[in-house]
């Protein structure tokens, strides 16, 4: 009788520890089969769409995150910044982003963006390619005091305001682009698709 107590005990036991070590045998093949699922970083650089959380960007702050192998801006502006946009449209070369290619059509407008707090915005120079400094701070002593805030290129000079249009007479010919981006939820932008009905 003692014997079968101890073996059944022994058989529980054999069970449980058989039943721990198979799950962790699941769990350990699921997980690299599930993270086969995530694009791989040659991926995200070959061109796979970006998830970006903007809810913890503080009014006036930019983030920047990769995408296709090349710095995407997400700028939350304040609404100081987009009141100063319709007031500087006499300095800019294209105020109304009437360039082709340069903004998918739903960001053509004055904010050049599909919510006019959030700006997406592809990091790089269109004249050579540099990537611009960052100059929120509203008539900064060294460039100007109507300087409403935006971008100062330091390989040419260029500048651009705080919708990404560069200014008249500068070496940049163009705005800044804006990539293709849609919301996924209120504070979510995944950076490389198309907003619904929205080919560029």
């Amino acid at each position: 009788m003692a014997n079968q107590g101890m073996d059944r005990g022994r058989r529980r036991f054999l069970v449980a520890a058989t039943s721990v070590v198979g799950g962790a045998g699941v769990v350990a093949l699921a997980a690299p089969f599930v993270a086969s699922l995530q694009p791989s970083a040659r991926a995200q650089a070959a061109g796979a769409p970006v998830e970006v959380n903007v809810a913890q960007i503080e009014p006036g702050q930019r983030i920047s995150v990769g995408w296709r192998g090349r710095p995407v801006w997400v700028v939350r502006r304040t609404p100081e910044m987009l009141d100063l946009l319709s007031e500087i449209r006499g300095r800019l070369r294209d105020p109304d982003s009437e360039m082709e290619g340069q903004q998918p059509h739903y960001a053509q407008n004055e904010h050049r963006s599909i919510k006019p707090e959030f700006l997406v915005l592809i990091g790089l120079c269109t004249h050579l390619g540099c990537s611009p400094a960052f100059r929120p701070d509203i008539g900064a002593a060294e460039l100007g005091a109507d300087w409403p805030g935006g971008w100062l290129c330091g390989c040419h000079g260029s500048r651009f305001d705080m919708a990404g249009r560069v200014y008249r007479n500068m070496p940049a010919a163009l705005n800044l682009e804006v990539p293709p981006h849609r919301y996924l939820s209120d504070n979510v932008i995944l950076v490389g698709e198309h907003t619904e009905g929205g080919a560029a």
